[in-house]
């Protein structure tokens, strides 16, 4: 637990949190096709590993039956914890492709209430997508590898005045901490940091 020094003898407490939602469970712009061990950190499909010679055959038809408009392999490191990537581990013993995550024609007319995706609407969004996707893999890695947050405030006599979990990220400055946080306060543990 880390601890700062607040306003009037207070105190505010971060730790790991114990009860994080998997981010998959939330409205996603993506969809993780995930196999293996850790499958069940993805979404659900109806994808068998089993049905392909390899990576670049599941892939294509992939394509074929979702023709998403990004797709991308993610990669997974195991040893002594998890985490996940758009980019490939130096470990050839403990990683290796966990899977694709993909944004889809259907996905994106949900997303931006379209009945006809152009090739001007999708070159409008196309770097603003990629960004969500990288985001959505960055949030599903916090949440494996157990960078998930909480924190109280207790006052000078130890009572607490407020927590609040699910902040997703180890860094204080970005992961929504602050933003829970008076002025003042929030200028007390940015000198602390």
């Amino acid at each position: 637990m880390e601890t700062f020094k607040l306003n009037n003898g207070r105190t505010l407490g971060v730790e790991y949190s114990e009860w994080a939602s998997s981010p998959r469970e939330w409205d996603n712009l993506t969809k993780c096709i995930f196999f293996g061990t850790y499958s069940h950190v993805g979404d659900k499909h109806d994808y068998n590993s089993n049905d392909y010679n390899g990576w670049n055959e599941m892939e294509q038809d992939i394509i074929k039956r979702e023709q998403p408009v990004i797709i991308k392999k993610v990669y997974m490191y195991v040893h002594s914890g998890a985490t996940i990537s758009l980019t490939p581990f130096d470990c050839k013993w403990d990683s290796g492709v966990l899977g694709f995550v993909i944004i889809t024609k259907e996905d994106l007319k949900r997303e931006y209430n379209w009945k006809v995706i152009t090739k001007k609407r999708l070159e409008s969004v196309l770097e603003n997508i990629n960004n969500v996707l990288e985001g959505e893999i960055e949030v599903l890695d916090d949440y494996i590898s157990g960078n998930v947050y909480e924190f109280s405030i207790q006052d000078e006599n130890g009572d607490t005045e407020d927590s609040c979990g699910g902040f997703y990220g180890s860094d204080i400055k970005t992961n929504g901490i602050l933003d829970h946080l008076s002025i003042e306060d929030k200028e007390l543990v940015l000198e602390q940091i």
